[in-house]
C-alpha cells in the first residue's frame, strides 16, 4: 500500500465526532493524497509546491482557516485549525506547513478593515506570505510608508498574493514600535536561495522590497494590535496565535511517520531472518512508545491552548503563564516529534536513508520545523524565568 494511501486510511479516524465543516475539510485533505503523491518528487526538485498541488489546496479553501466568519471564512476555532493542519502535515511536512502558514495568515481579515480584507480574499487563491525574522525601515509619508528591507522564510513567497513583514518607523531607536506592513506581489523581489534539506517543497525564499509605498491601511502595529473583528481568536495574543498555526506540523509529520513505518514494518524483514519487523518485540515497543509520546505532547498542546483561551480575556499574570506555556509546549512538541521520527527510522535500518523511503523525508521535514524560533528551546528559558520570578528576557514576549 502506497504511502499516500495509509495516512488516507487515517483521515476517517480523525473526522470521527468533528463538526460537518472540519469533516469536509478533512475529506477534501484526504481527496489530495493521490495528487501530493504523485507530483512530491517535483518538491524537491522545484524547491516550492507545483501549481497544480497549490491550486488544488486553495480549491479546498486550506489557506482561509482563519478567515472571519463576517468576510465569508471558516473562522475555525485552534483545535479545528489543528486538527486540519496536522493531517496535511502527515501527508507531507512541506504541504502542511503551508496550510498552517496560510491558513493562519488569514487570521490578518480579524485585523485589517473590513473594505481592505473583502479586497484581498476576494479571491479564492489569496496567500499571504509572512516574515518576522527581520526588520526592515518604514519612513513615514503622506498617506503611508515608504518601506525597505530584506527578509527571509518567506514560505510560499512564489505563490503569494501578499507579503506581511516587520518594519521600524524608527530604526535607529532599538525600542520603535514595530509595525506589519503588507505589500503587493509586483512589489517585492523573491531572492532564490531556497537550497536546503528538510521543507524543500516550501520555497520560503528571502525577497526584498525597495521604496514601496505601503497606504496606512495596509499596516498595523506588530504587538499591542486591536482587532476589528470580535471572535476570540483575533482577541487572543497574536505571536502566540501565530505560534499555535504551526504547531499541528510536527504533529501531523510524526503521526505520518507512525502510520507509514507500521506498514513497512509488515512488509519488511529484518537482515539475515525470515521475520518482519513487526514481529520482534522491541519493535512493537518503538511503535507503542512512539504513540504514547506524541498522544502525550498533543495533550499538552491542547490543554496550553484552553488554558489560553480563558486567560485571554482574564488578562494579568495568568495571561502571562498561559503565553509562556503554548511556547513550552510547542517547544515540546517539536523535540517529542523529532525523537518519535529517529527512534522509527532507527528501528526502520538502513533503508530509512534512502531518498524513496518515506521516514528519510520526515526526519529531515521536522528537524527544519523544530528550528523555526516559534519552537526553539529558548522558549523554556523565558517560561522558566518566568517561574523563577524573573521578566521573560525577550523583546517579543
Amino acid at each position: 500500500m502506497a504511502q499516500s494511501d495509509l495516512v488516507a486510511s487515517a483521515v476517517p479516524a480523525m473526522i470521527a465526532g468533528a463538526p460537518d465543516r472540519v469533516c469536509r475539510m478533512l475529506e477534501a485533505v484526504g481527496a489530495l493524497a493521490p495528487l501530493i503523491a504523485a507530483q512530491r518528487d517535483d518538491f524537491d526538485s522545484g524547491r516550492r509546491l507545483p501549481e497544480a498541488v497549490f491550486a488544488a489546496l486553495a480549491d479546498a479553501g486550506l489557506f482561509r482557516l482563519w478567515l472571519p466568519e463576517a468576510l465569508g471564512g471558516p473562522e475555525l476555532s485552534p483545535f479545528e485549525f489543528m486538527r486540519i493542519v496536522e493531517a496535511a502535515s502527515a501527508f507531507d511536512g512541506s504541504v502542511g506547513w503551508l496550510v498552517g502558514n496560510g491558513g493562519g495568515m488569514s487570521r490578518l481579515g480579524g485585523y485589517l478593515g473590513e473594505a481592505v480584507a473583502r479586497d484581498w480574499f476576494a479571491d479564492q487563491h489569496a496567500f499571504i506570505a509572512s516574515s518576522t525574522g527581520a526588520v526592515g525601515t518604514a519612513t513615514p509619508v503622506d498617506g503611508g510608508y515608504c518601506v525597505n528591507g530584506r527578509w527571509p522564510f518567506g514560505s510560499g513567497a512564489h505563490h503569494a498574493t501578499r507579503f506581511m513583514v516587520l518594519a521600524s518607523v524608527r530604526p535607529e531607536d532599538p525600542n520603535s514600535p514595530l509595525l506589519c506592513c503588507y505589500l503587493g506581489r509586483a512589489d517585492v523581489i523573491i531572492l532564490d536561495n531556497w537550497h536546503v534539506s528538510g521543507l524543500r517543497g516550501t520555497g520560503s525564499c528571502d525577497f526584498e522590497a525597495r521604496d514601496i509605498f505601503v497606504p496606512a491601511a495596509h499596516a498595523h502595529p506588530f504587538l499591542g494590535l486591536q482587532p476589528t473583528q470580535p471572535g476570540l481568536l483575533y482577541r487572543m495574543p497574536p505571536s502566540s496565535v501565530f505560534a499555535w498555526s504551526i504547531c499541528g506540523v510536527p504533529l501531523g509529520i510524526a503521526s505520518g511517520a507512525i502510520t507509514s513505518f507500521a506498514e513497512l514494518a509488515c512488509r519488511k524483514g529484518r537482515l539475515g531472518t525470515r521475520a518482519m519487523l513487526r514481529d520482534h518485540e522491541t519493535v512493537q515497543a518503538t511503535v507503542g512508545r512512539t504513540r504514547a509520546m506524541l498522544h502525550a505532547a498533543r495533550a499538552f498542546l491542547i490543554d496550553a491552548m484552553v488554558e489560553l483561551m480563558a486567560a485571554t480575556d482574564t488578562g494579568g499574570q495568568r495571561l502571562v503563564k498561559a503565553r509562556a506555556d503554548i511556547r513550552i509546549a510547542n517547544a515540546h512538541v517539536a523535540e517529542t516529534a523529532m525523537s518519535v521520527t529517529d527512534m522509527l527510522a532507527a528501528s526502520a535500518g538502513a533503508v530509512a536513508i534512502f531518498e524513496t523511503c518515506v521516514l528519510e523525508r520526515a526526519v529531515r521535514d521536522v528537524r527544519a520545523v523544530a528550528k523555526h524560533i516559534a519552537m526553539s528551546p529558548n522558549n523554556y528559558i523565558i517560561a522558566g524565568r518566568l517561574a523563577l520570578g524573573l521578566d521573560p528576557g525577550a523583546a517579543r514576549f
